[in-house]
């Protein structure tokens, strides 16, 4: 265990290609362990192997497949939440600002949000009924992981929001600054004062990428995603013959797998433009500003949408503003945020070429 520590340790100093490659190395691996199962199961290879794992007759394979890629489909939907861009995108603007490359931000947000998924289907398949009560909506266990998902995702977020908003204002002023021909350095742009004092504390656990996984695990929590994959591998589970243990597994790996592809992807994304912006910050100081104040405006919203929420499941209100907070789904506006972040990442290019 300390010399797994010690190399983990090692990785902040390794290259940025070579991590980039550990990165995606492991969300390769994710992608060929569901394949595996799908072949273990049978699904995918006739004859032999299909005998021993797929069931009574063997008419299950061609459903077990469809039923992974609609999980892997799932999976890629999920990853454009809004919560998910906005906790990804602000962590990595913090980690930036300290002179980081946080490649890997992405990938241990989605890995934590998708253990909760991985984690309740293995113990659905197991046969442990009391998942089904933490899954069936309305149940004390349900309310209560509930609350703790959105009560945690909710704080981070305003935590995260407020000290990149404080990092929007000092690019600001700064821009002003460049612009009248002062001279700006990327320290000028830390976040200081009050500010940086108020949010010490609690965003002192937040130090490096792999301290994100505990929150995407935090987040997934409320079984907003795990629901729709648990129950898919129940009813699959108890009404198919056809279909292997092993292959049913592969509905929440296949779910895991896509999730960190897409969060991947967007963490480094955004690595790259905090990092270019940063780059030469007498001309790019504009930019940083727009990207940044878009990031901590999208999770200053998240946030007051989800304690609102929080607050109305939490004490029972029916007043009219925290029950449509609550019933706001942001699912498809992630996109919409991202279409933004990479329309100012275009324009801010454009405008750079002679």
């Amino acid at each position: 265990m300390t010399a797994l520590a010690a190399l983990y340790r090692q990785r902040e100093h390794l290259s940025l290609r070579t991590r980039l490659l550990f990165t995606f190395g492991a969300v390769a691996a994710l992608h060929l362990a569901a394949a595996g199962l799908l072949l273990l199961g049978g699904t995918l290879l006739p004859g032999p192997l299909a005998g021993p794992f797929s069931g009574q007759d063997g008419g299950g394979p061609p459903l077990a497949l469809g039923l992974v890629l609609t999980a892997y489909l799932a999976g890629v939907k999920h990853s454009y939440d809004w919560d998910h861009l906005a906790a990804i995108d602000n962590s990595t603007r913090k980690f930036v600002a300290q002179g980081r490359a946080p490649v890997s931000v992405g990938f241990a947000f989605s890995l934590g949000h998708s253990s909760v998924v991985v984690l309740a289907g293995v113990l659905v398949l197991a046969g442990t009924a009391v998942v089904g009560q933490f899954m069936e909506d309305g149940s004390p266990g349900n309310l209560v992981l509930g609350l703790i998902g959105s009560g945690v995702s909710g704080l981070f977020l305003l935590a995260m929001g407020i000290f990149n908003g404080s990092a929007f204002l000092r690019a600001a002023q700064l821009y002003r600054q460049a612009k009248a021909g002062g001279v700006v350095a990327v320290e000028d742009l830390e976040t200081r004062g009050f500010v940086a004092r108020l949010l010490a504390r609690p965003l002192a656990r937040v130090r490096s990428p792999r301290n994100i996984y505990v929150i995407g695990f935090l987040f997934g929590l409320g079984f907003d995603t795990a629901t729709t994959i648990g129950l898919l591998v129940m009813t699959t589970a108890a009404s198919l013959a056809g279909v292997s243990q092993l292959a049913l597994l592969a509905l929440p790996l296949a779910f895991a797998a896509a999730m960190t592809l897409c969060d991947s992807v967007n963490g480094v994304t955004m690595m790259r433009m905090y990092r270019s912006a940063l780059a030469d910050p007498r001309r790019k100081l504009g930019f940083n500003a727009v990207i940044t104040g878009i990031s901590a405006a999208s999770a200053l919203f998240i946030s007051v949408i989800t304690l609102g929420g929080f607050l109305n499941a939490a004490f029972g209100l029916d007043d009219p503003l925290t029950t449509w907070l609550g019933s706001i789904d942001l699912g498809e506006a992630g996109l919409f945020l991202v279409a933004v972040l990479l329309a100012v990442w275009g324009v801010a290019s454009l405008r750079r070429r002679p």
